[in-house]
């Protein structure tokens, strides 16, 4: 077992935080479940399964503002942290290699480990239109790294020393359906609307976008969408994207649900930013 703490932030994830947790805890040593208020029974779920829970309500829900929260008042006391959505899982061969990572970089320059998910939409595993391997740099040194504090797009970043990518798969399957994931992508793109607002103030004021201490793919990941996707005007930048992905990506192999998954993600929800962005300027 490796010296984590893994740190869920949650809000009514009852049908998602018993697999996430199964997944993780024969590898660390602490589980801490930041909970925002949930109404249903995630909280219960997660104290049953031996994960400290912190209640800690914020409205409007902003991840980075609740990470931020619990990495100061989660007492952390490991040599790693490991943060870890509700809706990801660990598969037995991806466990066993970031429990070796972590145990073989104690005390060596790697300070963070980056983590590689296979999506799953509608139950069916997405492996083309761009999205396969989905990588996170989710693991890092108490004290060498933290989360950037964005309202959306946010990125656990190193402050120092360098980060190794995990090999085998890790699991994103959301078991609640496509209303949930219709309500929270309505709810990403807000906060993307407030982001992209708050990305056009910062570097007006700079000169620079504050992404220097970025993994090389997330930065890249970065430069793409603000100096390349928003530069394309509103509208036929999301319909540009979308066929990008569905056809120039091979989107299309992945079946009907690979057909509602590109059209969602990529037309539906980035239209819909582009929607509350004129709304706002309006």
């Amino acid at each position: 077992m490796a010296d984590i703490t893994a740190i869920i932030l949650t809000k009514n994830e009852e049908v998602n935080i018993g697999k996430c947790i199964r997944s993780i805890s024969p590898i660390v040593k602490r589980i801490v479940v930041v909970d925002s208020g949930s109404s249903d029974n995630t909280v219960r779920v997660a104290e049953d399964l031996g994960a400290e829970v912190m209640v800690n309500e914020l409205t409007p829900f902003l991840y980075a503002k609740q990470f931020l929260y619990a990495m100061e008042h989660a007492n952390i006391q490991t040599k790693w942290v490991f943060r870890i959505d509700a809706d990801e899982e660990l598969t037995e061969a991806s466990a066993k290699e970031i429990d070796s990572l972590c145990n073989e970089n104690e005390n060596t320059d790697v300070n963070g480990i980056v983590v590689r998910f296979e999506v799953n939409f509608m139950g069916r595993p997405i492996r083309h239109g761009g999205v396969y391997p989905f990588r996170k740099l989710l693991l890092f040194k108490y004290g060498k790294g933290n989360i950037e504090d964005r309202c959306m797009d946010e990125h656990c970043v190193l402050f120092e020393g360098r980060s190794v990518e995990v090999k085998n798969d890790s699991l994103h399957h959301d078991y609640k359906g496509l209303s949930a994931w219709i309500d929270k992508h309505n709810n990403y793109s807000t906060r993307e609307m407030q982001d992209y607002f708050e990305s056009l103030k910062s570097e007006a004021a700079t000169g620079l976008s504050k992404d220097n201490s970025l993994d090389a793919k997330a930065k890249f990941k970065r430069f793409l969408r603000w100096k390349v996707y928003y530069k394309f005007p509103a509208g036929f930048r999301a319909w540009a994207y979308y066929f990008y992905r569905y056809y120039l990506r091979l989107g299309f192999l992945d079946g009907r649900e690979g057909k509602i998954f590109c059209f969602m993600q990529a037309y539906w929800y980035r239209f819909l930013v582009d929607a509350k962005i004129y709304e706002a300027r309006k």
